[in-house]
């Protein structure tokens, strides 16, 4: 994506972020609504025997709430856990979160219990050339190629309004191909028309792709097609809906990097 609208600056209008760059996100969509849809045995259910630390990245972090809050709860760790407990934590799991934002990044770094295996980059997923040193780089540091778990929540939307059909496929391929688990969170087709209506209501410049997308309507299930379809994966579980129905779909990679990915899990 490119760089987000008038950085630093307060958005007191919804309609302000028009890359998903709210600055109080976790406000109206509390993370709680999303980990409480999920089992909390997941990592060991996924990996019963991969080596630790299992490596995720959590595309679209905003400010960390919903990264922390996803990384306690797959691990079992209480709210009051914090910095004491991060040396045992991040043997079983390293998170890194990136965003398009620095400004929210750099709340994120600032209030982050986990500074030692939680980490919070400023990175535009969209431009491959950052991108692809910068995750290589990461996934060095621990001899890897990939990720075991990728979290998109809420992000497919903004990539779709802001890179049309074509760039939400490469990006539902590219995060196919980081990863052996996908867990992703998509915007319904109506949350696309708010969007568009709020930036109109602004007086705004409407999204560029908005009226020719032609990858529309039930976009939970379109999505499914393109991953399951066009990606190799395969759809394992759907946890539920959101009380602001937004459904939790957790795919599995079927595809020839799978290989890779398997050998790591038996280091």
């Amino acid at each position: 994506m490119a760089a987000p609208m008038s950085e630093g600056s307060p958005a007191l209008e919804p309609g302000a972020a028009p890359y998903g760059n709210f600055p109080n996100y976790s406000r109206f969509h509390p993370p709680e609504g999303r980990v409480s849809l999920l089992p909390g045995g997941l990592l060991r259910s996924l990996f019963p025997s991969a080596a630790r630390p299992l490596l995720g990245l959590d595309v679209g972090c905003n400010s960390g709430e919903l990264s922390v809050a996803l990384y306690r709860h797959l691990l079992g760790l209480q709210e009051s856990e914090g910095s004491l407990e991060q040396p045992a934590a991040g043997k079983d799991l390293n998170l890194l979160c990136c965003d398009i934002d620095p400004v929210l990044i750099e709340r994120a770094q600032q209030f982050s219990p986990f500074p030692a295996s939680i980490s919070f980059a400023h990175l535009d997923i969209m431009d491959s050339s950052a991108r692809e040193p910068f995750l290589s780089s990461y996934l060095g540091r621990f001899g890897r190629s990939t990720f075991d778990i990728v979290f998109c929540m809420s992000v497919t939307m903004w990539i779709h309004l802001n890179h049309g059909d074509s760039g939400l496929m490469e990006f539902l391929s590219f995060l196919s191909s980081l990863c052996k688990y996908l867990l992703i969170e998509p915007q319904p087709w109506k949350c696309y028309r708010a969007a568009a209506r709020r930036l109109r209501k602004l007086g705004r410049k409407d999204f560029d792709h908005f009226r020719s997308l032609a990858i529309n309507g039930d976009m939970a299930e379109r999505i499914t097609q393109i991953l399951t379809k066009d990606c190799t994966m395969e759809l394992v579980c759907c946890f539920g809906n959101t009380s602001w129905d937004r459904s939790l779909l957790l795919f599995k990679s079927n595809g020839s990097n799978d290989k890779g990915k398997e050998s790591s899990e038996q280091e």
